[in-house]
């Protein structure tokens, strides 16, 4: 037991509260149980499931579909002086509501750019579940052991020039111009290999060699396109040529394989661990925020995934020729988009309230960690030794 606190280190908070974990993902699974619809029950695989986009499709597929779930994390536990990452608090919640509702999962906690984590997956899945009919790709690690044992890393740079433009200082909430060098050639080609198409075409490839995928399975990576304001520093630089070569790999394996439809998933910009640490990314998200409240049609990861199985996926709705989805429909409209320009030109340190919503985008960034939850006492101990049950080291 111990009193938990955020401890704040730039873009990411190192502590977790697994009490208001267990409270914000206890509001997923009863948003998703209150949807009235039917949906056909998938064996799915989640490769990377633990925080954002990968956590809300597995709580739509266990508590909506009623499917059974194995998903692949790299979470560490909890010790005696030091909480658990919020992942694994994720997943060990997630897990007791499973249990309650009777739905199979297990969870691998791994590398997944490994040998040995991709081998423990396939040796679950012929185990317990045969095949697999759905894959969800939603990986976002910062870098990745390559099979020689060298380390890369990924970079959020722009590529070619340098990029300038607003950006703001989450600690000081002060709005001002940063200067982000352009990335290297070194520097772009190893962001590709962390958050490139390579490593799902490894885990396509074993899977399928394996014979564990079902005919006709389904794989939906994730991706974000945005608007102008952040092109440089997303769509043109090194995120974006690493986001460019995961849509060639899914095109690669839907000719390679044709029984298998792999699909790139556009989503809305939205408050995760990987986007907070973008530069430019949280000023824009501020101001997004209030346009979309505004216009009652802002959502969170939970309310997106919702419209992917429902909307996107189930009813075929806005999916491009080269299976394309686009998830970001509502943030692209010219009537957001509009209003999210006007903004920006006038956003300063002096009126962020009356053109950002920061109030929201706090809310979010520390309901990831499990603060900023409502009747969670945050002066009393808490228990932090939580374990997850169904996990394979």
């Amino acid at each position: 037991m111990m009193v938990v606190k955020p401890k704040i280190r730039e873009f990411f908070c190192t502590t977790a509260h697994p009490a208001g974990i267990f409270v914000n993902i206890k509001k997923m699974v009863e948003f998703v149980k209150s949807k009235k619809k039917e949906l056909k029950k998938e064996n799915t695989l989640i490769i990377g499931c633990s925080t954002g986009y990968g956590l809300s499709c597995r709580i739509v597929s266990a508590f909506l579909k009623k499917s059974p779930t194995v998903g692949v994390m790299f979470e560490k536990p909890p010790k005696l002086n030091r909480t658990a990452t919020a992942g694994w608090y994720n997943t060990a919640a997630f897990e007791k509501f499973a249990q309650e509702e009777n739905v199979y999962n297990k969870t691998i906690n791994g590398d997944a750019f490994s040998e040995e984590t991709i081998e423990k997956t396939i040796n679950i899945i012929k185990k317990d579940l045969k095949k697999i009919d759905l894959i969800i790709y939603s990986l976002a690690a910062p870098r990745r052991k390559m099979p020689n044992g060298t380390i890369v890393s990924s970079v959020l740079k722009p590529v070619g020039k340098p990029y300038i433009n607003k950006t703001l200082n989450l600690e000081t909430n002060e709005v001002f111009n940063v200067k982000i060098e352009p990335a290297t050639e070194e520097e772009i080609e190893n962001t590709v290999k962390v958050m490139g198409g390579e490593n799902l075409e490894d885990w396509v490839n074993k899977l399928k060699d394996a014979d564990v995928l079902e005919k006709g399975c389904k794989i939906i990576s994730f991706s974000y396109e945005g608007p102008t304001i952040t092109h440089q520093i997303y769509k043109d630089g090194t995120i974006g040529y690493a986001k460019k070569h995961l849509l060639k790999t899914t095109e690669k394996i839907n000719e390679k394989f044709k029984d298998i439809n792999a699909f790139v998933s556009y989503n809305k910009a939205l408050v995760t661990q990987s986007s907070a640490a973008i530069p430019v990314v949280p000023l824009y998200l501020t101001i997004l925020y209030k346009v979309m409240k505004e216009e009652n049609l802002h959502e969170g990861c939970i309310e997106q995934m919702f419209r992917l199985f429902t909307e996107k996926l189930e009813e075929n709705k806005n999916i491009e020729k080269n299976n394309v989805i686009r998830l970001d429909d509502y943030e692209m409209l010219p009537k957001i988009q509009e209003r999210v320009k006007y903004a920006w030109e006038k956003i300063n340190s002096s009126n962020l309230k009356e053109f950002a919503d920061l109030k929201g985008y706090y809310e979010d960034f520390l309901n990831m960690f499990g603060f900023a939850i409502k009747n969670i006492n945050y002066e009393e101990e808490t228990e932090t030794l939580i374990n997850i049950n169904n996990i394979i080291n």
